[in-house]
């Protein structure tokens, strides 16, 4: 399984461009991750962050990570190799873990396959 975890907002509070404060809801996700990494998961940590001459705010965001015991093995990159003889900008995992997500089921109405 692989399992894609965004940065601000899901593993600490939303504080761009600083890194904002870990709270309890945040250790809930971090302890989802141990236990699915433990089961053989690999976890991708999935940021709209990026190093520029300016700031590097990704490696903060990695660093961060590190120090906070996150385990993360791939940082924006695919964890697969290429399909079909192309490489995709897409992220592909199994599970996505974003504060921003919406969850489509419940736009699903009834009688919809």
């Amino acid at each position: 399984m692989v399992i894609a975890v965004e940065f601000d907002g899901t593993l600490c509070t939303e504080a761009f461009p600083d890194i904002g404060e870990r709270l309890p809801v945040h250790d809930n996700v971090i302890a989802y991750l141990h236990a699915e990494k433990a089961k053989g998961a690999v976890i991708v940590l999935w940021t709209c962050r990026e190093d520029i001459p300016e700031r590097a705010y990704l490696s903060e965001a990695v660093a961060w990570c590190r120090q906070n015991d996150v385990p993360i093995d791939y940082v924006n990159e695919r964890p697969l190799p290429k399909v079909g003889g192309f490489a995709s900008r897409k992220l592909w995992a199994d599970v996505y873990i974003d504060d921003k997500s919406v969850n489509l089921n419940a736009f699903a109405r009834e009688g919809d396959a």
